[in-house]
């Protein structure tokens, strides 16, 4: 049984039409979370990974399986392009996919002889013109009308895709800001061969030597990641890395290798804070492409966990341990929760709430090197570190931060803060959610009774006395129900995080293990380094 209740290898539900899809969505996805995870096909591992983290944080998976003839020039593999429903279907059933949605291009609206006349998305011709879309003219116009037109049918909470379509998710991004549509893309990490080569349903057509030669893309990669590594921030120098790896296997046709930046994919000569390596090539008559980011930042440590587990006192002593930024995505909820109180809003007010939190200003200030002393805590320019500790914002916080208006809002000013890495952020879906390529992911876990006993003294402290261990046991029972069955990123330990139980450790000890695991990463990060010192580019 997985956290939303799927029995995995379930029968599933299969639909050819626009109408059976909407009417089954509309009859089973009341109050619950929908997951999209658009594909033409032919799954391999690649897809598999999008479809476990769909899984792990929606309650209902849609598979779309649509091989668009909008997305395909005039000489490419449209009519050879593998399908294998049947094969598709089975995997779908063994990954506990709930529906998958295999329309034909009819009823998606685009049958033969219509591809020039139906209504299309246009992203930014910035956008298409380079990378692959100086060789496809036309693809990525194609894929933003198909997936609007899936987003429009399914009307997902989140929609999957792989960092492999480097320049696909870029688009799909903007267009998804630019058009207001009401969907979280959420980018997963490329799946890899054991050679390194990047898993792709074309991958089939090549043989097994082909593969083999292949892997060259991954290893010009991991030359540009060396020198970059090493200090070399210019495109002439993290390219001309690349090209000679590649010029060792003769049978490789490279079509394109550039640097641009990741999200508005325009040249840069240099690399300020992150670049996306892309290359294309060709061997034999399969076209393959690759990417990698490369960022010059400190590792992100991302601590989630339940209420009451220690998160906070922990995450604040291991930033300050590590000289790194400690962000306190708790307090960011408590003080929205704060200011709708302060203002009179009811808790289920979400349009009045969302009205208030768009608008707000937070800043976490740290005043202090002593770890005792909390990050002060502003709302609109005012200091509200006491005022959002206080047993009425403890009681309403989950409410205010399950709102999806309020999550979102904050995740962006969070993920803002780590794009330079050097964070330790702390929460309940940091590593799941805003942080899923954090380089450090602890779970820090403890008792129900011993959380209670915590917050009792917490409170107590503070001058709150008078409420029961009984009565924080029950507070703190149901926020944990609360908070792993939101609807807006769910309480979940992160599939590699580390789980670490507070309930007979001390503070120092949880302390020692993480800033443990934090050394062993640095450690390897150096040594990545290290290996390239001393090499040639030619």
């Amino acid at each position: 049984m997985s956290m939303f209740g799927k029995d995995l290898g379930v029968v599933v539900r299969l639909f050819t039409t626009v109408v059976a899809l909407r009417c089954y969505l509309e009859l089973q996805s009341e109050g619950q979370t929908v997951g999209l995870v658009p594909t033409m096909g032919a799954l391999h591992a690649g897809h598999l990974s999008l479809i476990e983290r769909a899984r792990a944080t929606n309650d209902i998976v849609v598979v779309s399986i649509f091989v668009n003839p909008l997305q395909f020039g005039p000489n490419e593999d449209l009519q050879r392009y593998p399908r294998r429903l049947e094969g598709d279907r089975l995997l779908c059933e063994q990954a506990g996919v709930d529906v998958i949605f295999a329309p034909t291009p009819e009823e998606m609206g685009i049958g033969e002889g219509t591809e020039h006349s139906v209504t299309q998305v246009v992203p930014p011709e910035s956008m298409m013109s380079g990378l692959c879309g100086r060789s496809r003219p036309g693809h990525f116009q194609g894929v933003a009308t198909i997936v609007t037109k899936l987003f429009n049918v399914v009307q997902p909470d989140r929609a999957y895709f792989g960092r492999k379509d480097a320049q696909q998710l870029a688009i799909l991004q903007r267009m998804v800001g630019d058009l207001n549509l009401p969907v979280e893309i959420v980018p997963c990490e490329i799946v890899r061969e054991p050679s390194g080569l990047a898993m792709s349903s074309r991958n089939q057509y090549l043989s097994e030597e082909e593969k083999t030669r292949a892997s060259v893309l991954y290893r010009s990669l991991q030359k540009a990641q060396k020198v970059f590594l090493r200090g070399e921030v210019t495109r002439q120098v993290i390219i001309a890395a690349v090209q000679a790896e590649v010029r060792l296997e003769p049978d490789l046709n490279l079509e394109y290798c550039e640097l641009v930046e990741p999200t508005s994919l325009k040249p840069i000569e240099q690399i300020e804070s992150a670049g996306l390596v892309a290359i294309a090539a060709k061997i034999g008559n399969t076209r393959l492409i690759d990417n990698i980011i490369l960022k010059d930042r400190k590792p992100i440590v991302a601590i989630d966990g339940p209420a009451g587990a220690g998160k906070s006192t922990v995450a604040r002593r291991v930033a300050k341990q590590l000289g790194l930024m400690y962000l306190d995505t708790g307090a960011m909820y408590r003080a929205i929760t704060w200011l709708v109180q302060e203002k009179g809003i009811a808790f289920d007010d979400e349009p009045a709430i969302a009205e208030v939190v768009s608008r707000a200003t937070i800043e976490l200030i740290e005043t202090s090197e002593d770890p005792a002393i909390p990050t002060q805590v502003y709302v609109d320019g005012f200091n509200v570190t006491e005022a959002i500790r206080t047993q009425a914002v403890t009681a309403n916080v989950s409410q205010v931060s399950s709102l999806k208006s309020v999550r979102l809002h904050l995740v962006k000013q969070q993920q803002q803060f780590g794009e330079r890495g050097g964070v330790v952020a702390e929460g309940r879906d940091i590593g799941t959610h805003v942080f899923p390529d954090a380089e450090l992911k602890i779970f820090l876990t403890a008792s129900v009774g011993e959380r209670a006993r915590r917050r009792q003294q917490d409170l107590t402290n503070v001058g709150e006395e008078g409420i029961t261990l009984e009565q924080l046991e029950g507070q703190i029972a149901l926020r944990d129900r609360l908070d792993s069955t939101r609807q807006i990123s769910p309480l979940t330990k992160a599939a590699n995080a580390i789980e670490i139980d507070t309930d007979h450790r001390t503070i120092d000890e949880v302390i020692g293990e993480i800033v443990k695991h934090y050394a062993t990463i640095v450690s390897a990060k150096f040594e990545e380094s290290a290996e390239g010192i001393g090499r040639i580019i030619d």
